[in-house]
């Protein structure tokens, strides 16, 4: 069920196909459009520009969404302490989480990604952002000229932003929207984004943003990202799952990756025993098999996950636990890993005998 707002009134509409044509009304409106251009350049994942063929190379996986991020020529207005964007990092500035970022013309990017979504080799566009003024007309824009050229659907994921800009947003064609937490309590989050390094996040705010972007494009359609190797407790962890998908919001798990000029460069990722069990707890409480109440834990250690023997080998096996986790058709390749491994978030279904080595993380 999709909720469209066009207030005052509030309309329910069963339909995708008839969602999707009532936006593209809205998106035709000169009012509803901000009349700005997009910005000349963006930048796109390596792994992106490879499938779009914007340059050459080699990858052990293909993204499955066209993975954008917010072009400017100074770092974000931000300081998070795992970041190479911050502007507290000495990182490289084409650098996201592991990942390069090399920047194109927009318009020739945009071209590129309706040719290969209806080549049906990407899902989806996902536009990140950078914290800086103009952000929200970037976005806007963006958002209008991907709707003008293509039916793919958008994601994107920015810093909290008001109800007024959230709409902006929702009405220019997005899909999707992602407020990301990355820590699992507010003192960490104080810590790494927040006061403690001088950031202008607060906990209590970015909820405030999850609810608003709840309320704009419904439940199930707001994602938020979740770091596993901040400090937290797995307890700690699972309770933060808990709360997302309780309040309406995807938990997208990522495991912590120390890069270089970052704040937190010297800091280890996190063990991959630890990692594989909350994946498992994720799996659990997003497909509404268990809940974090019926879960059990010693010294904030997950030991227990609330489902029988047959349940939790039957989650096991399946594989998809330990998939990457996010919006439709999200497969992230190498965001926290090497190639060669170990692989935190597998980019594919995991094989018979990287199951048989999951495995014996629950055998203990």
């Amino acid at each position: 069920m999709y909720v469209f707002r066009s207030s005052p009134l509030i309309v329910s509409f069963p339909s995708c196909d008839l969602f999707v044509h009532l936006q593209k009304i809205f998106l035709s409106l000169s009012v509803m459009r901000n009349g700005m251009e997009p910005p000349e350049k963006i930048r796109a994942s390596i792994g992106t520009a490879i499938v779009l063929g914007l340059t050459h190379g080699k990858i052990d996986a293909e993204p499955t969404t066209a993975y954008l991020l917010t072009y400017r020529k100074g770092k974000c207005q931000a300081s998070c302490a795992f970041c190479p964007q911050s502007k507290r990092s000495s990182g490289r500035a084409d650098m996201l989480s592991r990942i390069t970022w090399p920047a194109f013309l927009t318009r020739e990017v945009i071209r590129r990604v309706d040719k290969t979504f209806r080549l049906k080799k990407i899902l989806r566009v996902c536009i990140q952002a950078l914290n800086y003024p103009s952000v929200v007309d970037d976005l806007t824009a963006l958002a209008e000229l991907v709707k003008e050229h293509s039916d793919v659907p958008i994601s994107i994921s920015c810093q909290p932003l008001s109800r007024s800009d959230l709409e902006r947003l929702f009405y220019a064609g997005v899909q999707r929207v992602s407020v990301s937490l990355d820590a699992a309590t507010e003192e960490i989050f104080n810590r790494v984004k927040g006061s403690g390094v001088g950031g202008p996040y607060t906990w209590n705010g970015h909820f405030k943003a999850l609810r608003e972007a709840i309320r704009v494009f419904g439940r199930g359609n707001v994602t938020t990202h979740l770091i596993v190797g901040l400090g937290e407790t797995e307890e700690e962890f699972v309770k933060i799952l808990q709360t997302c998908v309780d309040m309406g919001a995807y938990p997208a798990l990522f495991a912590f990756t120390p890069i270089p000029g970052t704040l937190l460069s010297n800091n280890p990722p996190p063990p991959l025993a630890s990692y594989r069990r909350l994946q498992l707890a994720h799996y659990l409480i997003t497909k509404g098999v268990s809940r974090y109440e019926n879960m059990t834990f010693r010294s904030g250690c997950l030991i227990d996950f609330g489902v029988s023997n047959e349940q939790l080998k039957s989650a096991i096996r399946r594989g998809r636990a330990f998939m990457t986790s996010g919006c439709p058709g999200c497969n992230r390749p190498y965001y926290n890993e090497r190639p060669g491994g170990p692989l935190y978030n597998f980019p594919r279904k995991p094989t018979s005998d990287e199951i048989a080595r999951i495995e014996k993380f629950f055998m203990s």
